[in-house]
């Protein structure tokens, strides 16, 4: 891009099962604008979850069928294999992995057209890492890592599954350690590697949902995994509530700092839950679609108002 030059950014917040909310989203955007939202950005990033959705969104795939894609695939991605996932991860990998390379195919981050940022965790050499469909550093830019690898890469969060090993070269894991909101990621690639002023980043964010974790106040000093994790009775089965946190607080960061610096020019779209919506409870799916129906019929003007700047 030329200096001067607009750039429309779309990014999407990592978060499980919740993902189906930003999904909603896009498909009602879509509806109204007869065409794929990538036809409308310059730029797409997507963390976990996320990432699920902006690769698909790259390769201009329908947002409904994605909707039925996470409807069908989602009680088979969540089945527990472990309850606490002290010995093994909770779940296997084997139905994600599946689904992803159903979607996605032989492609790799290299026959993607739309400029593609989806942060992962280089667990081996403990630095974030990004993979992305052009490449800025050729050392570390690798474009013919297949499309559905670098989206496993992000997914993969730790305890619930296991790290993905890329090529036996490293393992990652969920780039929502470090970027569940990649709207940082992308103000940085927009400016540091396609050159566009501060001024002319235009970011769209979507959240999979603002929760309510709630730590009440406790008088046991003592707190280990059942307070951190704490069990879910009858079946007890350990809730992701340390990580759901963590990954809230790293979105909502990232999106304060974001609105300081792009001002006027950064639109945040993320719904308040109203409690704990865990992100591998699968029982919230049509609940959430509502949801992201409802937030898109709310914020539909400063949508379409953002996308015709």
């Amino acid at each position: 891009m030329s200096v001067g030059e607009q750039m429309k950014i779309l990014c999407i917040d990592g978060g499980g099962i919740r993902g189906v909310m930003p999904i909603a989203v896009l498909r009602a955007m879509e509806k109204e604008l007869g065409c794929s939202v990538a036809e409308k950005f310059d730029l797409i990033a997507g963390t976990s979850t996320g990432s699920i959705i902006a690769a698909s969104a790259s390769l201009k795939k329908d947002m409904d069928y994605l909707l039925q894609y996470y409807q069908d695939y989602g009680k088979k991605i969540f089945i527990r294999q472990a309850k606490i996932g002290l010995f093994k991860s909770v779940y296997s990998d084997h139905y994600l992995r599946k689904l992803l390379k159903k979607a996605f195919g032989n492609r790799t981050l290299g026959d993607i057209e739309i400029p593609l940022l989806i942060p992962a965790v280089d667990v081996t050499h403990g630095k974030p890492y990004i993979h992305r469909s052009h490449a800025v550093d050729p050392k570390n830019d690798d474009l013919s890592i297949p499309l559905w690898d670098a989206v496993l890469s992000s997914c993969s969060a730790p305890i619930y599954f296991p790290p993905n090993n890329v090529r036996n070269d490293y393992m990652s894991i969920d780039g929502g350690l470090w970027a569940n909101n990649p709207s940082l990621v992308c103000i940085t690639e927009a400016v540091h590697y396609f050159d566009v002023n501060l001024q002319d980043i235009h970011i769209l964010s979507l959240g999979t949902g603002d929760q309510n974790i709630d730590f009440t106040i406790d008088h046991d000093k003592f707190w280990g995994i059942k307070k951190w994790m704490p069990f879910r009775l009858p079946d007890m089965k350990v809730t992701p509530k340390l990580l759901d946190m963590a990954l809230n607080l790293s979105s909502e960061s990232v999106s304060y700092h974001s609105q300081l610096l792009l001002k006027g020019n950064y639109l945040r779209i993320n719904e308040k839950l109203g409690g704990e919506v865990p992100f591998d409870d699968v029982k919230y799916t049509k609940e959430l679609i509502e949801l992201g129906n409802q937030v898109f019929n709310c914020y539909r003007n400063k949508i379409f108002d953002f996308l015709e700047k």
